[in-house]
């Protein structure tokens, strides 16, 4: 898979998880990882570019006597899940037409 595209589609993944909840890196890629693979390399710089995009919120807080810092989806990065679910209908015709069967070779 081109990797722009799957570092897109993580970002989004991303934002789905905590759609359902804040939560912290190693259980976002817990919850990813059985979709799409995932490490801590990838996951941390794009948190880093959804934050920055304002589309996250991070706060700290103590678990098992260390810091833990938890994110949380902004209205922003809701509209960003809506707006990639409207370009995959775009994307589904495109990939439509170059997996059709073109049975005009035939005639």
């Amino acid at each position: 898979m081109d990797i722009q595209l799957k570092r897109g589609m993580i970002e989004v993944c991303v934002l789905k998880v905590l759609e359902d909840g804040d939560s912290y890196g190693y259980q976002i890629i817990s919850d990813i990882s059985p979709h799409i693979e995932i490490s801590e390399s990838t996951l941390y710089p794009i948190l880093k570019r959804l934050l920055a995009a304002d589309c996250l919120t991070q706060y700290s807080k103590e678990y098992n006597g260390r810091l833990r810092k938890y994110y949380s989806i902004t209205d922003k990065g809701r509209k960003k899940i809506a707006d990639f679910l409207e370009e995959w209908k775009s994307m589904i015709k495109i990939y439509e037409f170059i997996a059709e069967d073109n049975n005009n070779d035939t005639e």
